[in-house]
């Protein structure tokens, strides 16, 4: 069974920054994309960012990010770990949502994989 599970989510005031971290168990990851979305209470899900395999090497490949992140946030993947990390940093209240994790192979276009979320609150 493939299961995604985010940790790092919480409280932060506007400013300041998180980790999250998403482990993957139940399958390789190789040759997949894995990413990050959110959603906000009466919003709908948002790109945040996403990284691809990297062909082989332990770190990740070509990363892509959400207009409202781009410059505040960092995604970066260990391959031995199965793990993707996202370093929000510059947090701000519109930053608040839940954190999906997810994963998808790089044939397919549609994300297969999604984890169960974890809580991101930023307060002014």
């Amino acid at each position: 069974q493939v299961q995604l599970v985010e940790s790092g989510g919480g409280l932060v005031q506007a400013g300041g920054s998180l980790r999250l971290s998403c482990a993957g168990s139940g399958r390789t990851f190789s040759r997949t994309a894995m990413g990050w979305f959110r959603q906000a209470p009466g919003k709908e899900r948002e790109f945040v960012a996403a990284v691809n395999w990297s062909g082989g090497s332990w770190s990740g490949g070509s990363t892509y990010y959400g207009d409202s992140v781009k410059g505040r946030f960092t995604i970066s993947r260990d391959n031995s770990k199965n793990t993707v990390y996202l370093q929000m940093n510059s947090l701000n209240v519109e930053d608040t949502a839940v954190y999906y994790c997810a994963a998808r192979d790089l044939a397919t276009t549609e994300y297969q994989y999604w984890g169960r979320g974890t809580q991101v609150t930023v307060s002014s």
